[in-house]
């Protein structure tokens, strides 16, 4: 395993993380069994920074994870989220970054995990209601109570992040970054390594899409990705050409798409810790082996003119979701 540093601290950690939602919700159908394998599997090579949310299958997932974590407690680096009050009947009920929703938030993720301590939380989203700077005061309050030992903030734009540094330090930011979603690299990336914060980014695979093995016409309406846009007839053509083209150059270089992808997030600064989700064994196995890819110059053009090929990618959100990205720019 290779590592890479973590934030304003002295931490370094595995320069691939495993983010773990599809374990139990979003993508297909669980398999506790086969997860829990994945996660003793992570543990054995070193794949030691994993991320989950309360809100994931409304907390089935921390507890999940727990059944991993409790007796390995000192090998992982846990990192959670809040914000996203709990589903009703599968629906969405809004987003809560108040100090007195932190305070139970934390508490119910502490007992799912059974842990005393979360080496990262992160506000999953930014309460609009709610100044930034009560929401991470509230969190530096559960610093100094011990539950909690790191910051981070989520969908986070470039003045709330400033805003929510100068209160306590935020050591991650997490969103989305991949060769197809790179809204981060005019503004954000600047501003992590300007600011010392790490930046996690999440679906660096494109949701699947970059491993050539995703066929739009068979996803499952409860799948998250039956409502986003790349993932509609009208992108269709346009991304299956684009994804089988990229694995053509995947395969030249000697590596899985989802390598070299993986291996294209890795290489645009050594301040980005990606978390690739997978819930089997082969496929985290598969991530793993692109730490060993180095890309030269002419790799790097070749995707860039790939990009520019193939255009028509669509969103990557849709205009719902899009509302609960911070717009603070």
């Amino acid at each position: 395993m290779k590592y890479r540093p973590f934030g304003q601290t002295d931490i370094q950690l595995p320069a691939l993380g495993l983010g773990c939602m599809g374990m139990s919700h979003g993508y297909g159908q669980p398999d506790d069994t086969e997860s829990i394998a994945t996660l003793e599997k992570a543990i054995e090579i070193g794949m030691v920074f994993w991320d989950t949310a309360d809100s994931y299958a409304n907390g089935k997932n921390e507890e999940l994870i727990s059944r991993v974590l409790k007796s390995n407690r000192d090998k992982v680096f846990i990192a959670t989220k809040f914000g996203f009050k709990p589903f009703v009947d599968g629906q969405f009920t809004g987003i809560d970054g108040s100090p007195e929703y932190i305070r139970t938030a934390v508490d119910r993720s502490l007992q799912r995990l059974k842990t005393d301590v979360i080496d990262l939380y992160y506000a999953h989203r930014i309460d609009p209601q709610v100044p930034v700077e009560d929401t991470v005061g509230s969190m530096a309050d559960l610093v100094q109570q011990g539950k909690v030992r790191y910051l981070g903030l989520s969908e986070a734009a470039p003045k709330t992040i400033r805003r929510a540094h100068k209160v306590h330090p935020i050591s991650a930011l997490q969103s989305e970054y991949s060769l197809l979603s790179r809204d981060v690299e005019k503004d954000i990336l600047p501003l992590c390594k300007e600011l010392k914060i790490t930046l996690i980014p999440f679906s660096p695979l494109s949701r699947g899409l970059m491993t050539n093995t995703i066929d739009a016409d068979t996803i499952a309406k409860t799948d998250f990705r039956a409502s986003l846009p790349r993932f509609q007839p009208e992108y269709e053509e346009n991304n299956k050409n684009l994804a089988q083209a990229f694995t053509q150059i995947a395969h030249e270089k000697g590596c899985t798409p989802a390598q070299l992808a993986l291996a294209w997030v890795l290489s645009r600064d050594e301040s980005i810790i990606p978390i690739p989700g997978t819930k089997k064994r082969k496929y985290l196995l598969e991530n793993a082996r692109a730490l060993d890819i180095s890309l030269t110059v002419e790799d790097s053009e070749a995707l860039e003119n790939l990009v520019r090929q193939f255009p028509n990618t669509g969103s990557r959100y849709n205009e719902h979701n899009m509302k609960f990205v911070d717009q603070n720019n």
